[in-house]
């Protein structure tokens, strides 16, 4: 038996380090402390991490649920408390970021440099007319000057509204539209892959589209490629913020100020305007920055390799870990650019303690090998976390393995853009760790799962959903513009006592809750319950498969029918192409999938695909596979990594 295939024959469990819990910021005291005064622990939260200018004088307002104010009457300035306060403090040679960019330049940004830049920034868009209340855009590639434009408006009160640097024009002109916005800040383009990529262009064609609120271009010069210009409208970002002073004095905002708004779109209708704001949000943010990634400011080196036009990249680059007085890595470009150990020589680098990604890159390493991180010395690695989808327990167990070494503790957190911040989540120090579970929820979150009538249960392995039973304090306060769309989209399921989180969830025999990923990624087989992630995660526990993704498609005789897309590990790629389709091969994962889970799992279709059609943060996009799989014109292409993907996926569907 080879070392990979030990991995998935058992799912040992990970007591706590006790040298680890000896240093751990998380306690097991923080569960009964917030089960005993709900809203006493997320005060004394807030006043622990956080620097008030005005104190408040009641956490928590839920009269007009479920519209709540956290921190009422307090005041604050979500810039000072990430910047300002650490150079008070005597931090100011502190580096708060290490910028590495995709074609090798670096910059060093301390907390005192990063002061200036969001000084002159706040300054530049006050001369430009920005005020408290005022919308921005931002649609920037992953550099510093992203971080400091989100703290420049929120030094100023005007909330904003980053856009992915992968969206395109029209989804960039709907966001701009929805939230009024008053100034663009984009650039020339960023490196993508060894290359520029130009995002001038985009923001042209947004602003052409349609009318606009839009009065200033703000751009970026990062590239240095040619960019159209419009006279009158756009300016450079350097000249801006060369004539504006260095200093600025952070005024307070009322805690329920809005900070930010960012849109989350599902499969169909318009884009929902989450908006979070400054207290509240950013109370949780330093929370679970500290006690699930166990930040120590003065030590850690802590690299999320989130984009920032993500809440992952809100949450846990900008706002958590600068709150927190953290160093962290910045990274412009993509995992395999220009080789596909990149990650691990930036580690190696700049020593990173602490790294937060996602699953779907963990699976992406351990398809191309793990001789490519054992060249590089991680071993300054402590900690690990994964974020944007469940693990499977074959990845869990690779990451600890060959990234941490057989020492690091994992955290899997889950969370949406609507929680603001961690929500479920192992503490590290303090959790026994079960491969491919968050476990359990965070102190002063309450959780249960619900069956279809919506009656809590808690009987192991039996398939519900996820809901949230009190408000917390990042909590989204509502789709901006629409606060009907908000009751009816997340307090409706269930009725108005539980937040309904829109994914499926079950328990296993411990009480550890494992997520299913979306509601509408669990199938309904013959009448049976089916997580897409459950047979996503025994096609993976295969030995020869790397990466799987599954959707339900219709299917006469039985409601929905399961089909699988598989990546096959290198090493077993001829043996689909000796077997023409790899019928053998499909015969075998199928009746792999029925030995790990039952019969009734087996899929229907598998492909063998040499990629999955995925964002170009990572997220598989399993609605165009759905389109696939029934046989429809594929929807939307325009956020892939690469849309060339979905045509070679039609084209080797022969069934």
């Amino acid at each position: 038996m080879s070392s990979d295939e030990s991995l998935s024959a058992s799912h040992p469990t990970f007591p706590p380090d006790p040298a680890f819990t000896a240093q751990a910021n998380g306690t097991a005291q923080m569960y009964a402390d917030a089960d005993a005064d709900h809203e006493g622990f997320w005060a004394a939260q807030a006043r622990e991490r956080i620097s008030w200018a005005t104190d408040f004088d009641q956490t928590l307002d839920w009269s007009d649920a479920p519209f709540a104010k956290w921190y009422v009457g307090g005041e604050l300035n979500a810039a000072y408390n990430c910047v300002d306060r650490h150079v008070e403090a005597g931090n100011g040679d502190r580096v708060a970021i290490h910028f590495e960019g995709e074609p090798g330049d670096t910059r060093t940004i301390t907390y005192a440099d990063l002061q200036r830049e969001v000084s002159k920034a706040a300054n530049a868009l006050g001369a430009l007319g920005v005020g408290k209340g005022d919308t921005v855009a931002i649609y920037l590639p992953m550099i510093p000057e992203a971080v400091v434009a989100m703290l420049a408006c929120a030094r100023i009160g005007a909330p904003h509204s980053v856009v992915f640097g992968g969206f395109s024009a029209e989804a960039l002109n709907t966001r701009i539209n929805d939230a009024s916005c008053k100034i663009v800040i984009t650039a020339d383009g960023g490196y993508r892959r060894g290359a520029p990529s130009a995002l001038k262009p985009a923001v042209d064609a947004a602003l052409d589209h349609a009318e606009t609120t839009v009065e200033k271009v703000v751009v970026v010069k990062r590239t240095g490629q040619d960019t159209p210009w419009n006279e009158g409208r756009d300016l450079w970002w350097s000249d801006l913020l060369d004539a504006a002073s260095e200093t600025h004095e952070a005024q307070p905002h009322d805690s329920e100020h809005p900070l930010f708004i960012l849109y989350t779109s599902g499969t169909t209708g318009k884009p929902k305007g989450i908006f979070h704001t400054t207290g509240g949000y950013l109370t949780q943010c330093a929370y679970t920055n500290s006690v699930v990634h166990d930040v120590h400011p003065e030590s850690d080196v802590y690299w999320c390799t989130a984009d920032i036009g993500w809440v992952t990249g809100h949450s846990y680059i900008v706002y958590g870990p600068l709150a927190n007085g953290a160093t962290q890595v910045m990274y412009e470009g993509t995992p395999d650019t220009p080789h596909q150990g990149r990650w691990w020589e930036i580690i190696e680098k700049y020593k990173v303690t602490i790294l937060y990604t996602a699953p779907t890159a963990v699976r992406t390493f351990m398809k191309w090998g793990h001789d490519i991180p054992a060249k590089f010395d991680m071993s300054s690695l402590r900690l690990l976390g994964s974020v944007g989808e469940p693990i499977n327990p074959e990845a869990w167990l690779w990451y600890r393995k060959y990234i941490g070494g057989d020492r690091c503790p994992i955290v899997d957190t889950w969370w949406q853009t609507e929680t603001g911040a961690i929500m479920i989540s192992p503490l590290p120090g303090v959790t026994t760790l079960e491969p491919g579970s968050a476990q359990k929820p965070m102190p002063g979150i309450s959780a249960e799962i619900l069956d279809d009538e919506g009656h809590p249960f808690t009987e192991p392995e039996k398939v519900g959903y996820l809901v949230l039973t009190k408000p917390w304090p990042s909590m989204l306060r509502g789709i901006w513009g629409d606060p009907q769309r908000y009751k009816d989209t997340y307090w409706s399921r269930f009725g108005e006592k539980y937040y309904f989180a829109g994914d499926g969830a079950k328990y296993d025999a411990d009480g550890n809750i494992w997520l299913l990923g979306r509601v509408d990624d669990v199938m309904n087989v013959s009448g049976h319950r089916l997580s897409t992630a459950e047979i996503e995660s025994a096609l993976v526990s295969h030995p020869k498969v790397a990466e799987a993704a599954v959707v339900g498609a219709s299917d006469e005789t039985t409601g929905q029918a399961v089909v699988a897309f598989v990546i096959l590990r290198q090493e077993h790629i001829e043996e689909a192409d000796e077997f023409g389709e790899g019928v053998d091969l499909v015969k075998e994962l199928r009746n792999h999938v029925a030995k790990e889970i039952g019969p009734i799992a087996k899929p229907r279709t598998i492909m063998i695909v040499s990629e999955l059609p995925k964002t170009r943060s990572g997220k598989i996009m399993r609605r165009l596979l759905k389109d696939v799989a029934e046989g429809r014109e594929v929807g939307d292409v325009t956020t892939l990594a690469d849309s060339t993907v979905m045509n070679a996926i039609k084209q080797g569907l022969g069934d």
